[in-house]
């Protein structure tokens, strides 16, 4: 693989510069036009190399290699918004002191060329594998996933794949996932105006609103929750915090946490709402197994017409009902929408395609891992037998869903002898 990673290197950057975050649909992109780009740059470079490929009306493509049982790599395009906090172009591609920075970096589209280019060497090494290979490319993974639900309606979801889009050494279990909005109605308001968050699956970084009583003092406001900062100029306070991945919301820092504990020193409305999205009312901390904890983050906020709707991303373990969330909140009174709901991934960690892929994840590292559980949720739950399968090692830093997203070169090499050596051993 060493061969291809100039190549490697230099189209992970041509793919970095398209915006692929969610935007207005237009014709033949239904997820905007930076989604569309993407698909079609890969799906270029993959008929370049020799292979057929399928473009599905915008949602996703598929290159193929192979014949007999399929087998699923999927990967997505498409990423969440770059957010603040960058100190590199967040669509650069930029190389510095070893590191390509860029949005999708690591989430999802660095891994994505990487196999791509295994497949690639693959083929120019002369295998003829005994199963067809489908490299699944969406362009929805991040905002809802329509781009799966249209793959399974016009083609062939395979039994059995990998995502390259969680965590090594091989994830054998995802929690289930709800976004909801839920819809607090606030009779009488401390603020004019409240807003706050960009995805419902990355931690609020940014809130700000216009507070009918301003505080005594304009500049810098005490806030008393870690790592937030509150600052208060030209009739507006913004509250600044951390962004990270919405399954580990205790590695950032929520911004419209606060925005909230500043009001609901005066405010018992104000205070319900932040003892419910961020303390225990609920009473839903205690549901955990092996797949972990309930987590609860609340990412995207909005005020309109004295009702505060707040977007919130839960993962509920995976041997938990996704009921015992909605339950919770009908208990409670709280009016809630269902935006978006996963149920969890669960497969037998001895089972024939996750111990093929530990023992080529050892043997390229040395290692002695295990199969685990993961909070995240990703495409291995559109199969029957699927798995993630990096490309976050065990106490890697990681980036994604946060400023300054970036893949290391040296990961990159490690990531192609993986995954094509992966992919020899599953398809020879």
């Amino acid at each position: 693989m060493q061969k291809y990673l100039p190549e490697i290197i230099r189209d992970i950057q041509k793919i970095i510069r398209f915006d692929s975050s969610l935007a207005p649909s237009a014709p033949g992109a239904p997820f905007g036009k930076g989604a569309r780009d993407s698909l079609d740059f890969f799906l270029a470079r993959a008929a370049e190399m020799g292979f057929e490929t399928h473009n599905f009306d915008g949602y996703v493509g598929e290159v193929l290699f192979g014949d007999g049982e399929e087998f699923a790599v999927a990967v997505h395009l498409d990423v969440v918004p770059a957010g603040d906090g960058w100190t590199h172009p967040p669509f650069g591609g930029v190389i510095e002191n070893g590191r390509l920075y860029g949005r999708g970096a690591m989430d999802d589209k660095g891994p994505a060329v990487i196999c791509l280019y295994c497949l690639k060497a693959l083929k120019d090494g002369g295998l003829r594998p005994k199963r067809k290979i489908k490299l699944i490319a969406g362009c929805n993974e991040e905002s809802g996933w329509a781009c799966i639900e249209h793959y399974k309606k016009v083609a062939h979801m395979p039994d059995e794949g990998f995502t390259p889009d969680a965590d090594f050494p091989v994830i054998y279990a995802e929690k289930g996932i709800l976004h909801l909005r839920l819809d607090f109605p606030l009779g009488d308001p401390p603020f004019t105006s409240l807003c706050g968050g960009t995805a419902a699956n990355m931690v609020c970084d940014h809130a700000r609103s216009v507070p009918l009583f301003p505080p005594k003092n304009a500049g810098m406001v005490p806030c008393f929750v870690p790592n937030v900062s509150l600052s208060f100029a030209e009739g507006t306070l913004v509250a600044r915090g951390r962004a990270a991945h919405a399954s580990e919301p205790e590695k950032g820092a929520n911004a419209l946490q606060g925005l909230l504990e500043f009001y609901a020193a005066e405010s018992p409305a104000c205070r319900r709402v932040c003892d419910l999205l961020f303390g225990d009312t609920l009473c839903l901390a205690g549901l955990s197994d092996e797949t972990g904890r309930l987590t609860l983050s609340p990412d995207v906020a909005t005020f309109e017409g004295g009702k505060l709707s707040v977007v919130t991303d839960f993962r509920v373990p995976a041997t938990k009902p996704l009921s015992a969330v909605t339950h919770a909140l009908d208990k409670a009174g709280i009016a809630y929408t269902v935006l978006h709901a996963q149920e969890p991934l669960y497969n037998d960690p001895n089972g024939k395609v996750i111990q093929t892929l530990l023992n080529v994840y050892n043997a390229v590292t040395g290692g002695h891992a295990l199969p685990v559980a993961i909070g995240g949720g990703t495409y291995a739950r559109a199969m029957k037998n699927g798995c993630g399968f990096g490309p976050l090692s065990p106490g890697e830093e990681s980036t994604i869903h946060r400023p300054d997203e970036y893949i290391s070169l040296e990961k990159i090499g490690q990531l192609a002898e993986i995954y094509c050596r992966a992919l020899k051993e599953i398809c020879s």
